[in-house]
């Protein structure tokens, strides 16, 4: 099968630039707006999944901006804000990733904003303002933090690769993957649990981890990361023979990836 040809540079700089400025503009809300008594508005998947208001204030911000410039475009956000679109063109977003961290006053959470066209990923966009970084990648063009050409991280001996994961909220599911940490832990050189995909798959593309994987992740948790990952020099994915999906998601870098998801693979990692 032939790989699909790029869109125009004129439509993917508009997208990166669109992209650009919805997650500086959701940022700053977030990092200037936090009230002191900041609290839960909401939950999700469980009583620990949970949504401030400031989630809100974000994500009603970035489709306001995002119609406004590109009113023919799809949208899918993560607090409930869904349209079709008609352009071939759509938003894929997290208002804020790691909204635990957040609500804690931990900087490791984010704006992630991806720009799909006909359902492939062309441009995405993490900001994580508590830590100062901006990331950003377009398709076939590499990826940037503040405007630094990244790359993975060389990889080090299976045993001497440091790995990054993240839990779901659901209890069940929690339990199931605390044995696959369990397995895993003892093999590996170590393992971080930053509380914010987006953020672990970028660290991926800057070379700050040699691995991550995470069961559960949703398209706006993952798009503007995978992509970023990917055009850093990492191989993402999922499950063997499959791409990153809400199963599992892996990135790393190469000769640490195939370990990695084969030892995930034998642990069933995706399943109860």
């Amino acid at each position: 099968m032939s790989t699909p040809a790029l869109p125009d540079d004129r439509l993917l700089d508009d997208l990166l630039d669109v992209a650009l400025d919805v997650a500086r503009q959701a940022g700053v809300l977030l990092r200037d707006g936090r009230p002191a008594d900041l609290g839960v508005a909401g939950t999700k998947s469980s009583p620990v999944d949970v949504v401030t208001e400031m989630d809100l204030a974000s994500e009603k911000l970035i489709v306001e901006l995002i119609a406004d410039r590109r009113p023919e475009d799809g949208y899918l956000g993560e607090e409930g804000s869904e349209r079709p679109g008609g352009s071939g063109v759509r938003w894929v977003v997290d208002p804020l990733d790691g909204t635990v961290n957040y609500l804690y006053g931990l900087p490791s959470w984010a704006v992630s904003v991806a720009a799909e066209v006909d359902g492939r990923a062309v441009v995405g966009v993490v900001y994580a303002p508590a830590r100062g970084e901006l990331f950003h990648a377009v398709l076939g063009r590499g990826a940037r933090l503040d405007g630094r050409p990244l790359a993975a991280r060389p990889a080090p001996p299976w045993g001497q690769a440091l790995i990054a994961t993240g839990f779901n909220y659901v209890q069940p599911v929690r339990v199931r993957q605390a044995e696959v940490l369990l397995a895993l832990m003892p093999e590996v050189r170590d393992i971080r649990r930053g509380g914010a995909a987006a953020v672990d798959l970028c660290d991926v593309a800057a070379g700050r981890l040699d691995g991550y994987y995470e069961r559960g992740l949703a398209p706006w948790d993952r798009a503007a990361g995978c992509l970023i990952a990917t055009e850093a020099g990492a191989l993402v994915g999922g499950r063997p023979g499959h791409g990153p999906d809400g199963e599992l998601t892996v990135a790393a870098a190469p000769g640490v990836y195939q370990p990695l998801q084969e030892r995930l693979a034998a642990l069933r990692a995706w399943a109860d």
